[in-house]
């Protein structure tokens, strides 16, 4: 019986390639998605919104935090694909007791080809998944250089505001821009003062669009505070979701560059 081992280092045994399958990590759905297991699905979170068909007609089994583990034992799953820092500890767990869950652990973009890979793997489509992970490179390849890394500070909460440290897979990100993030000695998702960014004074000020939804008005407060500050609302999928949508961040931060010049 083949084994296969997670991002986390445990070890998951199937007979078979898996044909009912619950993804809860939203990035990871829209993999399984590129890699053509529409059939295979079984269920997937209220979060995972690409690609816009499965969110409207899979089962949903729950959010990435809270699961419904009545759906799930419905729903009779023969894998169950789970991320460390997305899902709770203690229902990745308690799932493990009656299913294989395959857990991903992604901070920089070579752990995101791992995953890729290894997803590809556990269900049979390593070929898609080996095609996919050569276009992320290639795209990535393609990434201007930049003249000069602007000293920049990436919000992703508010009420606290909240930013992100260097061992996350958005600095890893931020760095692939050419962008130097100012919180980079910090680890994880610090909480962050208006007190603070005023004494740092970053060249460049992201607000990102998930998890919580920044607008405009958000820019209009803070520019009263950085008034020397470029501020901009930065798409939180390019820079968050390590899956398929890695394909198209590279023209994404092509394109947030030119607002830069």
């Amino acid at each position: 019986m083949p084994v296969y081992t997670d991002q986390t280092g445990r070890n998951i045994q199937l007979n078979k390639p898996p044909v009912r399958i619950i993804s809860i990590v939203p990035s990871q759905t829209e993999l399984l998605f590129h890699l053509g297991l529409a059939d295979e699905v079984a269920g997937i979170t209220k979060f995972c919104i690409h690609p816009d068909e499965w969110f409207r007609n899979k089962i949903k089994v729950g959010g990435t935090k809270q699961v419904k583990m009545d759906v799930i034992h419905q729903l009779k799953p023969d894998l169950i694909i789970a991320n460390k820092e997305e899902n709770v500890k203690e229902q990745v767990e308690e799932l493990e007791k009656d299913y294989p869950v395959w857990v991903s652990d992604v901070n920089n973009l070579d752990d995101a080809y791992k995953m890729i890979w290894s997803i590809g793997d556990v269900t049979g489509k390593l070929p898609a998944a080996q095609r996919l992970i050569s276009t992320i490179r290639f795209e990535f390849s393609q990434l201007e250089s930049s003249a000069r890394k602007l000293k920049t500070a990436y919000l992703i909460w508010k009420d606290p505001y909240m930013t992100v440290g260097g061992d996350t897979f958005i600095h890893s990100m931020l760095e692939a821009t050419g962008l130097e993030n100012v919180f980079a000695g910090k680890t994880r998702y610090p909480e962050v003062s208006m007190d603070e960014l005023e004494v740092i004074k970053p060249d460049l000020l992201l607000l990102s669009s998930e998890p919580y939804p920044f607008r405009q008005k958000h820019i209009d407060e803070w520019q009263q505070f950085l008034p020397a500050t470029k501020i901009i609302l930065a798409d939180g999928e390019m820079f968050s979701w390590y899956g398929s949508r890695l394909q198209y961040a590279p023209s994404y931060f092509n394109t947030l560059r030119n607002q830069l010049k």
